[in-house]
């Protein structure tokens, strides 16, 4: 008896510390104990249902500032790696601030957001095994593809000016930087160099079994083609994202090659 006695004021004290440490923040304060009212992300946007409908049920709690506590959040040291993960998600997307971001970066947060749900990098894999109902279904995704590529309509066109790096340089900071860097490889591979290599060919990335398998020298017509539509360049890939404007593409690929190669 005395030895029961013994565990549970051991493990009322062990609660009691857990409760009182989740109270300091090692990682930094999400306000998680702050009361909120409910409010529902991208209310004044033009945004479908069923993509809302997503966003709030599978990424809003990390991804937003309507997160939802669940009991596990009041201890420590569990609260100060959650309280990590949401912090770390808000600065790179939140979606209670979506209004917000530029046109710009909203299409490349939609084509980054369904990069990393094909792939099965986001929602990440502990969430998913803790909130089974955060896992991504494929009528998820086709409706997240279909909001990401809405108004997007690629022109063919001639560009009205000849390709200028700087207006490049721009263009990829813009529009590209959600998944490519061009010293490291992110959702995407590394660019620097990438004009003048052979598809696939980044060694410690994990490339789509189709662009590996396609070969294509990267040049002015291949990337042309590439930025313009990726599924019908090379189907089966894990790009997402085109560039609709053909000033754009050829400002992007004359930035891409006067980079020039990958110094050794």
């Amino acid at each position: 008896m005395m030895r029961i006695r013994s565990l549970l004021a051991g493990g009322a004290m062990l609660l009691t510390a857990s409760l009182l440490l989740a109270r300091t923040h090692p990682f930094g304060n999400a306000e998680l104990y702050q009361p909120t009212r409910p409010v529902p992300i991208m209310q004044s946007t033009n945004v479908p249902q069923s993509v809302r409908d997503t966003l709030q049920t599978k990424c809003a709690d990390c991804h937003s500032m309507q997160t939802r506590m669940p009991a596990y959040g009041k201890l420590a040291p569990m609260s100060w790696l959650m309280e990590r993960d949401i912090l770390h998600a808000r600065t790179a997307m939140n979606l209670s601030q979506w209004d917000s971001y530029s046109l710009d970066d909203q299409d490349a947060f939609k084509a980054k957001m369904l990069s990393e749900v094909k792939s099965g990098k986001m929602p990440l894999p502990q969430y998913r095994v803790i909130h089974w109902r955060s896992i991504i279904t494929a009528s998820d995704v086709e409706a997240l593809a279909s909001w990401a590529n809405q108004n997007s309509s690629v022109s063919s066109a001639q560009p009205d000016l000849p390709a200028d790096t700087l207006r490049g340089k721009d263009v990829f900071q813009r529009r590209c930087t959600g998944c490519h860097s061009l010293d490291e490889n992110r959702e995407g591979p590394r660019l620097r160099g990438v004009y003048g290599r052979v598809s696939g060919s980044v060694p410690d990335f994990s490339y789509s079994a189709a662009l590996k398998k396609a070969q294509i020298h990267w040049n002015g017509d291949s990337l042309e083609r590439w930025l313009t539509d990726p599924d019908a360049f090379v189907p089966g890939n894990d790009m997402e994202f085109h560039v609709a404007k053909p000033q754009e593409r050829a400002d992007l690929i004359r930035f891409l090659k006067d980079l020039g190669p990958v110094q050794p």
